[in-house]
């Protein structure tokens, strides 16, 4: 009896099911290798916070600093109204408005618990859980998925700090401060950082 012909169709069912599983592992090893390609949504967070805290503190050294010593000018609340150059958390503020135009989807902010102006507070139960968490414990950020708009997004939020004498006597003096007893190095409130995860 001649078996060739069911040979055949057991040797190509055989390379046939070797291809299909030699593909999927292929596939899902490519997949695998391009997940790792990928930067992770809170390491993204942490280089868009270095850079804000990084230009903060050029600002506040060598721009707002320089130009008290020098007399020049000071940095005030109505800075566009008066002959004086922002606070140090307004650029960060205007920084952040200039961002949000760029219809990038990612946004970041100055909010607090305790406000000086009410459109400075949190916005959603995750960013009141998230400045209460950092205002406890500021060594590290909190970060997580949140839906806005239908969108999915990760938000970050990390402590801000008090970190010059300015940011103290503006926040104590304030009329519509809520806390008058800060000191340097104190938590203040927190940057939230929204990136974008679903992209077009």
């Amino acid at each position: 009896m001649n078996n060739k012909p069911l040979l055949w169709v057991l040797g190509g069912g055989a390379f046939a099911f070797v291809a299909v599983v030699s593909y999927w592992i292929f596939a899902l090893t490519l997949a695998n290798q391009m997940k790792s390609d990928l930067l992770p949504p809170d390491k993204a967070a942490a280089y868009i916070h270095a850079v804000i805290e990084a230009s903060r503190t050029v600002y506040t050294e060598h721009v707002v600093g320089k130009l008290h010593q020098a007399g020049l000018a000071e940095a005030i609340e109505h800075w566009r109204d008066e002959n004086g150059v922002p606070l140090p958390a307004q650029f960060l503020l205007e920084s952040g408005r200039l961002v949000s135009q760029k219809n990038l989807k990612l946004s970041f902010r100055l909010a607090s618990l305790l406000p000086t102006y009410a459109w400075n507070g949190p916005t959603t139960d995750f960013e009141r859980k998230g400045l209460d968490a950092v205002g406890k414990d500021p060594s590290k950020p909190v970060g997580g998925f949140v839906r806005i708009d239908g969108g999915r997004y990760y938000q970050a939020i990390y402590p801000d700090r008090a970190v010059t004498q300015s940011c103290v006597t503006c926040h104590n003096q304030h009329p519509n401060s809520l806390r008058r007893d800060y000191k340097i190095g104190d938590v203040m409130g927190g940057i939230i950082i929204t990136i974008p995860i679903d992209l077009p």
